[in-house]
This record gives structure tokens, C-alpha cells and sequence, in this order.
């Protein structure tokens, strides 16, 4: 699952490039930088549309809870294999004071004692929507108890299926990791499916 390809099917621009094309995309330089938007920037419409959407879920105007969100991410990129987005969103969630053992438990998180039910809430609609499409009933129910926020719950479904595209591309594309960034933190350990 991890690639061991030091390039993506389309070359990565270097990172001075990546950073001409980001400011003239309006894209924040620091992203410029992320191996992934180094290869986004050889379309720079493209990649202004996907910053828009990371901005507004990670940063400017977002109501899910910052955990939740990350907990969604860590259970994609987990589920599908993605190296890419495991590894960063793992540095994210560390960055956020989510414990090791919390986001460790995405792995196997029906089994968990460590997850409180908003956790599991999203984490259930998380995998609904991975293996259905859809996030059932019953689950919507427990996401509208334990998440109140009428726009966070719009939010749901809308970072599950960004960062499942994500996931997609990033593993279509086979976006390597930055130089020295370690594979699957913190234990190496990669899904077996």
C-alpha cells in the first residue's frame, strides 16, 4: 500500500514552481510546499477549486469539530490504503492534542474503549458511506445527537467525501510522501486490505 516510487505519475514541479503557480492560484505558499500540490499546480485551476474546499473544512468558516474531522480522515486514509493522507493528517491530529491511543483506535475503532459516542457517531457515518454511499438512517440519528450543529452535520458528508477523494487521487496519482516524512506514524503499521 505504501508507494515506494519516489516520483507520482505526473512529476511533481519543483517546489520554487509550485510556489510561483500557488501565488499566482491564490493558494497559501506553505501548501505549495505538500508534495500533493506540487503535482495539483500543473493545473492551477484544478488545484485553486480543491484548496478552496481543504480552506473552508480545515481552516476558515468550519463547524465540524476539528477532532471529528480528523478522526474521519485518519478512518479514510486507514480503510483505503492511503499512505499519503494517513501520514499528514496524522501529524494534523497530533498537532490538535488528539492522544495517540484515540487516533490509533480508528484502525479498529468498533472494538475501542477509548472513542466517546460523537467519535463513534461519525466514525459509524464514516464507514457507511465508504462501503454504501450513504449514511444510514439509524446512524444520522445518533450523528444529530451527538453532533447538535445543524452545519456541522452539512459538513459530514461533505469531508467524508473530500477526503475520500483525496484518498482516490492521491493513490490514483501515487503521490509520494515530502522527503523524509516516515510512512504510517507512528508504528509503521499499514492496513491489510
Amino acid at each position: 500500500m505504501t508507494n515506494p516510487s519516489s516520483e507520482s505519475r505526473i512529476p511533481r514541479l519543483s517546489v520554487e514552481e509550485a510556489r510561483a503557480a500557488a501565488e499566482s492560484a491564490g493558494i497559501r505558499p506553505d501548501m505549495a510546499e505538500l508534495s500533493v500540490f506540487r503535482v495539483l499546480l500543473r493545473h492551477p485551476e484544478l488545484a485553486k477549486v480543491l484548496n478552496g474546499m481543504l480552506g473552508m473544512l480545515l481552516f476558515q468558516g468550519n463547524k465540524l469539530d476539528p477532532r471529528l474531522r480528523e478522526l474521519i480522515i485518519m478512518r479514510i486514509g486507514w480503510t483505503t490504503g492511503s499512505c499519503y493522507e494517513w501520514t499528514q493528517h496524522w501529524r494534523v491530529a497530533r498537532q490538535l492534542d488528539i492522544p495517540e491511543g484515540v487516533i490509533l483506535a480508528v484502525r479498529d475503532w468498533k472494538s475501542s474503549t477509548v472513542l466517546d459516542q460523537a467519535d463513534r457517531a461519525v466514525l459509524q457515518a464514516t464507514d457507511e458511506t465508504l462501503e454504501h454511499g450513504t449514511i444510514s438512517p439509524e446512524t444520522w440519528a445518533l450523528c444529530e445527537k451527538y453532533v447538535p450543529d445543524e452545519q456541522a452535520r452539512l459538513e459530514l458528508p461533505v469531508a467524508i467525501g473530500n477526503w475520500r477523494l483525496f484518498s482516490q487521487m492521491l493513490r490514483s496519482l501515487e503521490i509520494p510522501l515530502e522527503d523524509g516524512v516516515e510512512a504510517w506514524p507512528p508504528d509503521g503499521l499499514e492496513p491489510t486490505s
